[in-house]
C-alpha cells in the first residue's frame, strides 16, 4: 500500500509539496565519500537528489562508485590533480590485464602492499582466492 507504485508523480509531487518535502536535482558532476577507513568512495557522474523536509536536508546518490581510493596512498582524491592518478591506475591495469578492484581486494584481505597482491595475482593467474590464499 506504502511507496507510491501506481501513483501518478505529479501526483505524488503536489502531495509531497502539501507536506512542506521540496525535492531538487543537483548538477553533481563528482561525489566523494570519505570513509573513516580511509577508502574513499568516488561518484563520478552520479545522479544527486537533495529533499528538503521541514528543515531536515537528505542528500541521495544513485550510482556506482567509479573507483576506491585509498586517503593515506597514492589514489586519494580530493582534486583534479589526484584523479590523474587513478586513472594512471586504471591504464597500468589494462597492460596487465588484472582488474584493479581484484588487487584492491587481495592487498586488503591479505594486508599487503598493492604491489604485493598484484605480483600474487600475476603467479595466481588472475584468480584473487588463490592469490589470498598464496599470501597467507
Amino acid at each position: 500500500m506504502f511507496g507510491g507504485g501506481g501513483m501518478n508523480p505529479r501526483k505524488m509531487k503536489q502531495m509531497m509539496k502539501q507536506m512542506g518535502i521540496d525535492v531538487e536535482e543537483l548538477d553533481a558532476e563528482r561525489v566523494v565519500i570519505e570513509t573513516a577507513d580511509g577508502d574513499d568512495l568516488v561518484f563520478d557522474g552520479a545522479q544527486v537528489t537533495k529533499m528538503d523536509a521541514q528543515g531536515q536536508e537528505t542528500y541521495q546518490i544513485v550510482g556506482s562508485p567509479d573507483a576506491v581510493a585509498d586517503a593515506g596512498g597514492a589514489a586519494a582524491v580530493e582534486g583534479g590533480a589526484d584523479a590523474s592518478v587513478i586513472e594512471a591506475e586504471d591504464a597500468a591495469d589494462e597492460d596487465d590485464g588484472i582488474p584493479e578492484e581484484d588487487v584492491r581486494l587481495v592487498a586488503e584481505q591479505a594486508g599487503v602492499s598493492k604491489d604485493d597482491a598484484r605480483e600474487a595475482l600475476e603467479a595466481a593467474n588472475g584468480e584473487p582466492a588463490r592469490a589470498i590464499s598464496d599470501l597467507q
